[in-house]
Formats: C-alpha cells, sequence, structure tokens
C-alpha cells in the first residue's frame, strides 16, 4: 500500500484578484440608482405609471362565506343556461345585489378559471345597475363557458349572464332589458 498515487492537482493557495472595473450594463445602472447623484432617495409609497381603475365601493358585493353560498344554493331559485348557472336568493338586509362565483376545475386551469371569474364580474357590474336590491347571486360557470370566454369574451359572458338575468326576473326595470 505504500506505493498509493495520488491524483490531486496542485493548486495555487493564492484567491485570484477581484477585477477593479467591473462593466455593467446601462439599464442595470440605472434601475437601482436615482438619476441624480444629488438627489434624495424617495419615500412613501409611489403612484402606480399608467395604471387605470375603477373605484370600488366600501362593501364590494360579494358573497364570501360558505353558509351564505349554501343559504343560496338550497334555499334559492335556479335558472341556467348551456355556458352558465344562476342561483337566486333574497336578502332583504342587503341594499344591493351580491355575487358570488363558482368556477370548477372542469372549466379549466387556474388561469383559465380566474379569466371566467374575472370576466364574469366585470359583465355583473355592468348589469348592476338595473338589477333590483337585496339580492344574493350564486353563479356557476359550466365547462362550456371557456370557450365562450376564449371566443366573445365579456361580451359573450355578458349576453349569458343577462339572459338569465332576464329569465330569473330581476330586472328592476321591465324596459330594460339587461346589458
Amino acid at each position: 500500500m505504500a506505493n498509493v498515487e495520488h491524483h490531486e492537482a496542485h493548486l495555487p493557495a493564492q484567491e485570484a484578484k477581484a477585477r477593479p472595473c467591473t462593466r455593467v450594463s446601462r439599464a442595470h445602472a440605472l434601475a437601482s440608482g436615482a438619476a441624480d447623484a444629488q438627489a434624495s432617495p424617495r419615500q412613501g409609497a409611489q403612484a402606480p405609471v399608467g395604471v387605470t381603475s375603477r373605484p370600488r365601493a366600501a362593501g364590494r358585493g360579494r358573497l364570501s362565506r360558505s353558509a351564505d353560498f349554501e343559504r343560496v344554493y338550497r334555499h334559492g331559485r335556479s335558472t341556467a343556461n348551456r355556458h352558465l348557472v344562476l342561483y337566486t336568493f333574497p336578502n332583504p338586509a342587503a341594499q344591493r345585489p351580491r355575487l358570488g362565483l363558482s368556477v370548477s376545475r372542469k372549466v379549466g386551469g387556474a388561469v383559465v378559471r380566474n379569466r371566467v371569474k374575472r370576466l364574469l364580474r366585470e359583465a355583473f357590474a355592468e348589469a348592476e345597475p338595473t338589477l333590483s336590491g337585496g339580492q344574493d347571486l350564486v353563479v356557476v360557470a359550466r365547462p362550456p363557458a371557456r370557450e365562450l370566454a376564449e371566443r366573445e369574451g365579456l361580451e359573450g359572458l355578458g349576453q349569458s349572464l343577462s339572459e338569465l338575468i332576464g329569465k330569473a326576473g330581476l330586472v328592476e326595470d321591465a324596459g330594460e332589458g339587461g346589458l
């Protein structure tokens, strides 16, 4: 065993020195620092640039508790079409209609489901001024709602929702048929 060869490389023990002048692209250099070296750092929240949105009401008019959903499912009336099912239940305590959404994995992945929910919320917001107050609504999206959302977007889901609202008799002013 005295003739065992070691296959280790002999490396110098000195560490390599760092280069004094590291090159950073101009875009990265400007992203982290202030445009003016003399400028004091900004403090507090900054307003987003180019982002606009509608102001939300204090109570967003949404059903969030599972007990509310259960009450609407069990005791409410349902109306359906190929794309959506609408459950309604009177709620005298609510001054304006409240919306609950149910979009299952049968409709699609998380991205698709969130898009369908966003479009349904927007369609409901457009139809809300014509609705009678004091209602709890639950909208269940069926799997064909995905194709409708992809094909026609907000307009298609809005028409489908308006059709159900009309069938359910939730329109306050009968002269106005929805969206």
